[in-house]
């Protein structure tokens, strides 16, 4: 049934979308700032940034990782966090090239 949904729509569009839901929290938006400072970083290092519980912090992880803007490596005990520097990029172009064809007069 989801196909029948975005069927309708570009990959673009899809992709547009998806990446916006992924920022559309200040703080998957404060997690991706942080990320873009280090090469990675492990969850906890995460919690303590944001100073928010570790569930909620999870929730949001989840949400950057399904929109494909972050990846996770597990090295037990730990799972190491970066941003996916070949979905970035995308997310940049793609957005980059919708705010430019959306043109509003002033």
């Amino acid at each position: 049934m989801a196909q029948q949904q975005t069927e309708n729509y570009t990959e673009d569009e899809i992709l547009i979308a998806k990446f916006s839901k992924a920022l559309g929290h200040p703080a998957r938006v404060s997690i991706l700032k942080f990320l873009s400072t280090l090469d990675s970083c492990y969850f906890g290092n995460i919690c303590d940034e944001l100073s928010i519980a570790k569930s909620t912090v999870s929730q949001h992880l989840d949400e950057l990782k399904n929109a494909g803007l972050i990846q996770g490596t597990i090295v037990p005990p730990k799972v190491y966090y970066c941003i996916n520097k070949e979905n970035w990029k995308k997310s940049q172009e793609i957005l980059t090239a919708f705010f430019e064809t959306i043109k509003v007069s002033q």
